[in-house]
């Protein structure tokens, strides 16, 4: 009778630790290496003030006076920060207004994400955009203080590029 006990409890612990493995195999590998991305928002108010560009712009000073046509071009703030893919971050911009990024998948050498531009409690302006590994993105408007609030927006991801059919045939 015992042998019998023992035989149903041996039976209910192999039962329990073969549907544990299976759930584990279903769900696929854990997470801790999920993707991460580094987005930047810079927000720079540019005007006509004739004081040239802030030492922190320099690299960019020659896009920015390409794009736009004022004299004056000064950082007010400068954000970085990492999160999974999926995730919202949330950024803080002159006027009150509040940017919200969402990497969303890597397709390729590009980073689909969503940005969410908030006056307020108020969204004034949603796009889906792919922005190039390592690219940039500039947001020029709204007008702010004496002249405009231009926005610049770059991601960073250091996901592993997926191999190709060229990279792994062997060359006859």
């Amino acid at each position: 009778m015992q042998h019998i006990r023992w035989g149903i409890l041996t039976a209910a612990v192999t039962m329990a630790l073969a549907v544990a493995a299976a759930g584990r195999i279903w769900a696929g590998p854990a997470v801790p290496n999920a993707q991460k991305i580094e987005v930047r928002v810079d927000s720079v108010v540019a005007s006509d003030t004739h004081q040239g560009i802030d030492t922190e712009l320099t690299p960019m000073g020659p896009r920015l006076r390409s794009l736009f046509s004022y004299t004056t071009y000064h950082l007010v703030s400068h954000a970085a920060r990492q999160t999974a893919m999926g995730n919202t971050l949330a950024f803080d911009l002159p006027g009150g207004r509040i940017l919200h990024v969402e990497p969303s998948a890597i397709d390729g050498d590009m980073i689909a994400m969503e940005l969410v531009l908030f006056e307020g409690p108020r969204p004034v302006m949603t796009t889906d955009l792919k922005l190039r590994n390592h690219g940039v993105l500039i947001l020029g408007g709204p007008r702010y203080e004496q002249g405009m609030l231009i926005v610049e927006i770059g991601a960073d991801c250091r996901c592993p590029r997926p191999r190709t059919a060229d990279a792994t045939s062997p060359r006859e």
